[in-house]
């Protein structure tokens, strides 16, 4: 094979409780070409969208990187490439942006080797790469999923989402570095911090499933990531406020952040989108305010 498109859906990962564990695929995506070139032709990458000129073209580009792990797995010599970028996914706004580029450079070597490694191997791959599961697992399989280690063996768990529940996106145009937004965490939690997360996780799982807008209001809190990394958003207070004023059930962090995902119903979707983006436009930050879907099949491969 010398040639492969290979398209990545955007993520937004903890949904609250679910801290470095849950997440869900968005309609939304970023697309890799990856073109065998002549042997004696250096790698180069072309990056086409918004935010491409902050796009690395070197051998340091996340894409290839992935790509070299999958080689180096396999035992074999990548091909001279010419790797062509188009973005759909903002960058380190907290979208999955690092997990689009790690599958994308993960599935696009398994098949331009011929396929030699299973889903699940290239999978433990990019949680490997990544550090953790909650961005890779649904953006290379699509859906809302739950990553559970142990032993060293993942047990991934689909989670139903209820299709009147609606993911709003506010995106601001200010960056926001997962680094940074882990730094601000307390290395210890208390017992009633811990019990507060347990409880509200299975309450979100069944409110997602049953389209229960009332244990969707209370399941959405969290304890051990959203009230230390707020600060580190401008504006978040406000913009929960205006969301939930205009009938969202809840909002959260999207990742590391600064993206916030508001959940909502199709009635009130409109107002909830139209509240947020205003109340950003009066503290003069610009910001993309969009609804989406969830992604139900992932990484594609065309």
């Amino acid at each position: 094979m010398n040639k492969v498109t290979v398209s990545v859906p955007a993520t937004t990962a903890n949904l609250g409780v679910g801290f470095d564990c849950l997440g869900a695929a968005l309609t939304m995506a970023n697309r890799f070409q990856f073109a065998v070139v002549d042997p004696a032709t250096k790698l180069t990458i072309t990056v086409s969208g918004e935010e491409a000129s902050k796009v690395g073209i070197g051998e340091n580009n996340l894409i290839y990187r992935s790509l070299l792990k999958l080689y180096q797995r396999i035992g074999q010599t990548p091909p001279s490439l010419h790797i062509t970028i188009e973005l759909g996914v903002p960058l380190a706004r907290g979208l999955g942006s690092s997990a689009t580029a790690i599958i994308g450079g993960l599935l696009g070597a398994n098949h331009l080797a011929g396929n030699p490694l299973s889903q699940s191997e290239i999978m433990a791959m990019a949680i490997a790469i990544e550090g953790h599961p909650d961005n890779v697992v649904p953006a290379l399989l699509g859906n809302c999923l739950l990553s559970v280690e142990e032993a060293g063996k993942w047990q991934i768990c689909s989670i139903p989402w209820h299709q009147e529940i609606i993911p709003v996106v506010a995106i601001p145009n200010f960056e926001l570095s997962t680094r940074e937004a882990r730094s601000v965490l307390p290395s210890e939690y208390s017992r009633s911090d811990a019990i507060f997360n347990i409880s509200r996780m299975g309450l979100l799982l069944r409110a997602l499933e049953t389209n229960n807008g009332e244990w969707l209001k209370t399941a959405l809190s969290d304890k051990l990531h959203q009230p230390y990394r707020e600060k580190l958003i401008t504006g978040y207070q406000q913009i929960r406020q205006a969301a939930m004023d205009a009938g969202a059930y809840g909002m959260v962090i999207s990742g590391a952040g600064p993206t916030l995902l508001a959940l909502t119903n199709p009635e009130k979707v409109d107002q909830v989108v139209k509240s947020i983006a205003e109340t950003w436009a009066s503290m003069n930050i610009d910001a993309t305010v969009r609804s989406l879907a969830i992604d139900t099949v992932g990484a594609k491969v065309i």
